[in-house]
């Protein structure tokens, strides 16, 4: 018995080492330096000089812009992905028809296959002078300024995110036991009572999946913000790229970094509670 409890072990080890091994050198290390770095000081060429001080941490609302910017719109940006997502998701899981659901879901998620650069420089064309602008002067609106604003942003958003959000809250409505929306009708409950006491509790799961997933993914948004923001929509993201290559500040990036990290571990467990909570599910299930 002894004998085979080891050999379980010494099994169980050899499939894990590799993934740990990985998780060890490409996610602990370089968080375990960021944090080091968080309490060093500014060498005076730039970089990363040894101490021990939370200055860097004190000094956080220098960039309260970037902070201000990204918790409002990274979760109205999420937000609003899930209210468009969400009756997509609907359509495809509960409305479509079997053989063209397949088709409908690759529909979704062929935007992935072009680069996320490529499809917001094409944004910033509808959005700026020559775009949706230029036809609205043409009927007689004009001086329509779209680019380089935050609602700019948060269509880039949307549009973007969108398959990330569309994607858990189709897995959940999917399955779905479709026995119990008979059983709601058939104890006399209107679709509306239906759909708030069966199907939006029972895939809130997905919901709370896909919010946090684009929540999290926005915290940390750069490309966005740059083409579509054109410099007047900061992000933490922005901030962090201006910090550690033009600035050259790594404590104060660093700072802000893990700042970053902790938000976005209050976003899972917040996530995690409430669907928890509402539905009974034990879990989020990140997709």
């Amino acid at each position: 018995m002894h004998g085979s409890r080891l050999r379980r072990n010494f099994l169980t080890a050899m499939l894990l080492g590799p993934a740990t091994a990985w998780l060890v050198v490409f996610l602990v290390l370089p968080f375990i330096a960021i944090a080091v770095f968080s309490v060093g000081e500014r060498a005076p060429e730039g970089g990363y000089q040894a101490a021990f001080t939370l200055a860097q941490y004190a000094n956080l609302p220098a960039r309260a812009t970037a902070f201000w910017n990204t918790m409002v719109l990274a979760p109205v940006g999420a937000l609003a992905c899930l209210l468009v997502a969400y009756p997509v998701a609907y359509y495809l899981a509960l409305r479509a028809p079997q053989r063209w659901r397949l088709i409908l879901l690759a529909l979704v998620v062929i935007p992935f296959w072009t680069s996320l650069l490529m499809r917001t420089y094409a944004w910033m064309y509808i959005l700026g002078g020559r775009g949706i602008p230029a036809l609205l002067a043409f009927v007689g609106i004009e001086d329509v300024r779209l680019i380089n604003t935050p609602g700019a942003v948060l269509l880039g958003i949307v549009y973007g995110y969108l398959p990330l959000m569309i994607l858990p809250i189709y897995v959940s409505l999917e399955r779905l036991d479709r026995r119990l929306l008979e059983a709601s009708a058939d104890l006399g409950a209107t679709p509306l009572s239906t759909f708030l006491g069966v199907t939006l509790k029972l895939s809130l799961p997905g919901v709370m999946t896909g919010f946090s997933l684009v929540m999290i993914l926005l915290l940390g948004e750069y490309l966005i913000p740059t083409l579509l923001g054109g410099g007047k929509v900061f992000f933490i993201g922005n901030a962090l790229v201006d910090l550690f290559l033009q600035s050259r500040n790594w404590p104060f990036g660093s700072a802000i970094a893990i700042t970053l990290v902790l938000v976005s571990v209050v976003v899972l467990i917040a996530a995690n509670r409430i669907s928890t909570r509402v539905s009974g599910a034990r879990r989020v299930d990140l997709i």
